[in-house]
């Protein structure tokens, strides 16, 4: 096929099934003289807008349609401008170089299906043949990997994202866990940039950050005093504990999405396997799934795969003489290297043993063996593109078994009814993905309205837009792809909500404490202006304290302008015995309240807090009309929190607490 049909196949073949757009370019070519070697770009354009575009509205409504049309023909004038048609395609330049480009993942199956395609295309090349087929071939599984590649830098970009924000809590630990931890995201972060994706670092590094954040968790301790011992005892903070609890869990997911990458020509190739991991999934959707019983079910599946790696190698033995006997042809050899490779790697070769299978079946068949391969091939094509689109292998499964049973026994196949079921949910997939589209355009043009709270929900929520910008790009999505994309918009819409609940929470405080106060904090501190101090009070109990000598200032000197009182707080007025009220406490963290009471005003301040984390603060004092407040912090993003109607019994009843966060 010629470079400039190639491209509404590659890009509309999510819609329409690569053989029909094939047979579409090439009749309405030829209705018009033409054909699709000497297809030029305006011929192409009006085949686009009136055969392809009607064939589009069978799966996708008309809107949907012209748009992907349109992504075409832009696509089809910047490369004809910018003169991106080379006919390298005749020559093997152009798959020489993809090889090149993807020798380091030797364990994709389309890495070992295109050492094969080059042989056997070299071979052919040197004894005069046509190899324009084997090119096309090649090209296709090219463009399969570099669509694997971007995937797998989205997900390894927002990995190295959550791997940073860790690594700046868990810095001030020290030791050789967190230094190894550093060298791993810089080896990283140098292979995100050179589009290179490292599988095993990364998983170094999320075990590392797993153990150092639990680590930091497991030494928040509170003393619990046993009137039948004499001393105090430490336990683990209930708030901690939960804490540690939610790590693990997360933990326990990214082992088994691990497991699931790893062994995924396994669970494809046995849906016996397929159905206990689904419900190992289930597990982890109720916060049930442990380490243990993950790392349980690795050993398993690692057996299981061993075993069926054994017999992959016995059957391709037996195929590989049975198809020695007969002259083989270019198709042939291809399977063998194919399957070759990938066996002799330690990798499965299901779809490959499938095809040598069929050939075999073919020939054995006689007269029609040509056309009995070509359906067999075809029932292969449908298999594997329908693992992509959500629901189709699921509904095509039994369809396909019956067809091939038919076959096997002679009988005729149409095509056509599976490749309409295909298209069907082809349709209804193309549809999801423009509302994930939309969704993720919302949510991140919602994230720069709450952007500037700069708390820990907000961080997590713009560490989440990016991902979701990187995910927007991507052209056709893999099932794992699509999956992901739908757990980053879930994540990312519940971030959003509670974003918005923090800024309306620090709307609060602005009521409540001042505008002029918070006005600076929502604007994350303009430090090139003077900032006005709180609003005066009556109660010298609750003054400010004075702004600090003219010079230079710094962050965190004009927080204290705004909001602390002096380290000795002031002699506080008479209160009335009558008005006295128990203190009001209350642990903060990333902006949250984890314990006390979930009033406007210590959400708001919860809100102020993550403002403060921000700046690097670990304390402050401050006032309104009616109580003063005292916040302290030993772990960055983690808060202790104290409310009194006057400094003396803030201090007397809640002081300690505050200063050590024992009783």
């Amino acid at each position: 096929m010629a470079t400039l049909s190639r491209l509404p196949v590659k890009m509309l073949g999510d819609l329409v099934s690569p053989r029909a757009l094939e047979r579409i370019l090439q009749d309405a070519a030829q209705a018009r003289g033409g054909s699709l070697d000497t297809i030029d770009p305006g011929m192409l354009e009006d085949i686009l807008k009136k055969e392809v575009f009607k064939r589009l509205q069978l799966s996708v409504p008309a809107p949907l349609a012209k748009k992907r049309v349109s992504e075409v023909l832009n696509e089809i004038m910047k490369s004809t401008q910018e003169r991106l048609l080379p006919n390298q395609l005749s020559s093997l330049l152009g798959l020489e170089e993809g090889a090149r480009r993807f020798s380091l993942y030797f364990d994709w199956p389309e890495t070992q299906r295109l050492r094969g395609v080059l042989s056997v295309a070299r071979q052919e090349e040197k004894e005069g043949r046509d190899i324009s087929a084997l090119v096309q071939e090649g090209q296709n599984l090219i463009d399969t990997m570099d669509r694997r590649l971007q995937e797998g830098l989205v997900e390894q970009g927002q990995d190295l994202a959550e791997l940073r924000a860790t690594y700046v809590r868990v810095q001030g630990m020290g030791g050789k866990d967190v230094r190894r931890l550093d060298t791993l995201i810089g080896q990283i972060d140098e292979a995100q940039k050179q589009g290179t994706l490292l599988p095993g670092e990364v998983e170094r590094a999320r075990n590392l950050t797993f153990n150092l954040r639990k680590a930091l968790e497991s030494s928040v301790v509170q003393t619990v005093e046993n009137p039948a011992v004499p001393t105090s005892a430490t336990i683990l903070d209930p708030d901690a504990q939960a804490r540690v609890l939610a790590l693990e869990q997360e933990h326990a997911a990214q082992q088994l999405a691990s497991v699931e990458r790893e062994f995924t020509a396994l669970l494809q190739a046995r849906p016996d396997l397929r159905e206990r991991h689904e419900g190992l999934r289930a597990l982890q959707t109720q916060a049930k799934l442990t380490e243990d019983v993950v790392s349980g079910w690795r050993e398993a599946l690692k057996t299981e795969r061993d075993a069926l790696l054994a017999q992959q190698r016995e059957q391709f033995a037996r195929l590989e003489a049975e198809l020695s006997r007969v002259q083989a042809g270019a198709d042939t050899r291809i399977a063998l290297d194919s399957a070759r490779h990938l066996l002799d790697s330690g990798s499965l070769a299901t779809d490959e043993l499938q095809e040598l299978q069929a050939m075999h079946e073919a020939l054995q068949a006689g007269v029609d063996a040509r056309a009995q391969l070509e359906l067999q091939r075809e029932l292969l094509e449908i298999e594997r593109s329908a693992r992509n689109v959500p629901g189709a292998s699921a509904e095509l499964a039994p369809l396909l078994a019956e067809a091939r049973a038919r076959l096997a026994q002679g009988g005729s196949v149409d095509p056509a009814t599976l490749w309409s079921v295909l298209e069907r949910r082809m349709g209804a997939a193309a549809q999801e993905r423009e509302d994930f589209d939309a969704r993720a355009d919302r949510v991140v043009q919602e994230y720069d309205t709450v952007r500037h709270l700069a708390g820990e929900t907000t961080q997590r929520l713009g560490r989440l837009a990016d991902t979701l910008r990187a995910q927007r790009r991507l052209g056709q999505l893999s099932a794992q792809a699509r999956e992901r994309y739908a757990q980053t918009l879930a994540d990312a819409e519940a971030l959003l909500a509670e974003a918005h609940a923090e800024y309306r929470a620090a709307q609060e405080v602005t009521s409540t404490f001042g505008q002029d106060a918070l006005s600076g904090l929502l604007d994350v501190f303009d430090f090139e202006e003077s900032t006005p101090p709180l609003a005066s009070n009556p109660d010298p109990a609750l003054a400010p304290p004075p702004p600090p000598p003219s010079g230079g200032s710094s962050p965190a000197s004009i927080f204290d302008t705004l909001l602390s009182a002096p380290a000795t707080p002031p002699t506080p007025a008479p209160v009335p015995v009558a008005s006295a009220e128990p203190a009001e406490t209350w642990t903060l963290e990333g902006g949250q309240i984890r314990q006390g009471a979930q009033t406007l005003s210590a959400q708001g301040m919860a809100a102020l807090l993550a403002q403060a984390t921000a700046l690097g603060l670990h304390r402050l004092d401050m006032g309104d009309a009616t109580h003063v407040w005292s916040a302290r912090s030993t772990v960055p993003g983690e808060w202790r929190l104290g409310r009194a109607q006057n400094w003396t019994e803030l201090d007397e009843q809640v002081g300690a607490w505050l200063d050590t966060g024992l009783p």
